[in-house]
């Protein structure tokens, strides 16, 4: 079975790649290059000994999206990543949110529920939960009203999915990820944001090698333990086998409800000062940072609850953040070293 993996050249989307390539999946990526670079296609091929076919479409393009699967008529699973994902941006530009994320989902689902069995992997976000009235964050937990557009099309994606599913043979798994971060072990793929990062942990270490003056720490107000943001930070590594797991659970149709939704994250919370502490810990750099004020669209506290990720789907996080952050250090300076 030939997957699609779309966003293949982004961050996470990467990673999957070459988890699924290692475990005899035959890939082909659908990436538009606005947040990524087709060098990283290299990269797989370096890691995997196999390069993964690759066209270069914008999903927001219905026909090309219709024309891609009249050429890769083989393809019944897909797993989703191309999507906007920066809180913040969504906050000053929220129509592009809407139109790059809930569209382009609408598009592959319409081609999808040709096929006499599909499997859907949709890359979720602990965002749907709002700010969780209780720690750790179970699936159960209730879907608050969304405190950002991003957040927001994060949960219409998942009702999308879910009335779908109920009409089709369409099966999916939602994954609701919380903070992930790192590099492979290798270096030659990584987290590299075009333009400003979004994210804590691209920001620490391209601060950490001097591209950036000083980092930013949106408010020491909060009602934690040293008054910065709690994130739950995972490994993209552990991350990426994750979603190889949920795919092998539906096409063996091992899953027990049509679509099932999984919390990933590690089960512990780390503040954006702690997180400061461990990379200066493992990367020797002291860091210039500057408590500033809050940010638009930020939660006090996200970490989840991974009973059912570890029970059920047979998933555990095992590398530590410390780990990430080594990670994440070492492909920073390998990038910037060309």
């Amino acid at each position: 079975m030939k997957v699609l993996v779309t966003g293949g050249l982004g961050f996470i989307g990467s990673h999957t790649v070459v988890e699924l390539q290692n475990k005899g999946f035959d890939v082909v990526i659908i990436d538009d290059l606005s947040n990524s670079s087709i060098d990283v296609l290299e990269g797989i091929t370096t890691i995997t000994g196999k390069k993964p076919d690759f066209e270069q479409i914008d999903l927001r393009d219905k026909v090309s999206v219709q024309r891609f699967f009249e050429k890769y008529t083989d393809v019944s699973g897909i797993i989703h990543f191309a999507a906007s994902k920066a809180v913040g941006e969504s906050v000053q530009n929220p129509l592009l949110y809407y139109e790059n994320n809930l569209g382009t989902l609408v598009y592959l689902l319409q081609e999808l529920q040709k096929k006499d069995k599909a499997h859907f992997i949709f890359s979720s976000s602990c965002t749907v939960y709002g700010q969780a009235e209780q720690m750790p964050i179970t699936e159960g937990a209730p879907i608050q009203k969304a405190m950002s557009p991003y957040g927001n099309t994060k949960q219409i994606g998942e009702e999308i999915i879910n009335d779908v599913a109920k009409v089709s043979n369409i099966s999916a798994v939602l994954l609701r990820y919380f903070n992930p971060v790192g590099a492979h072990e290798s270096t030659e793929i990584g987290e590299l944001p075009k333009g400003a990062p979004q994210n804590l942990v691209p920001f620490i270490t391209q601060t950490g090698i001097g591209l950036r003056e000083q980092l930013s720490v949106f408010g020491d107000d909060y009602a934690t333990p040293d008054g910065t943001c709690i994130r739950d930070y995972i490994h993209v590594v552990d991350l990426a086998k994750a979603h190889v797991i949920a795919l092998e659970r539906l096409i063996e149709d091992e899953n027990i409800e049509k679509v099932e939704v999984f919390n990933l994250g590690t089960g512990k919370g780390n503040s954006v000062l702690e997180v400061i502490n461990a990379f200066e810990k493992v990367s020797g750099q002291k860091l210039n940072y500057k408590i500033v004020g809050r940010r638009e669209g930020d939660i006090t506290e996200a970490y989840a609850d991974t009973t059912k990720a570890n029970d059920v789907l047979g998933w555990k996080a095992e590398l530590p953040v410390e780990e990430a952050l080594a990670s994440a250090w070492k492909w920073e300076q390998k990038v910037r070293a060309k």
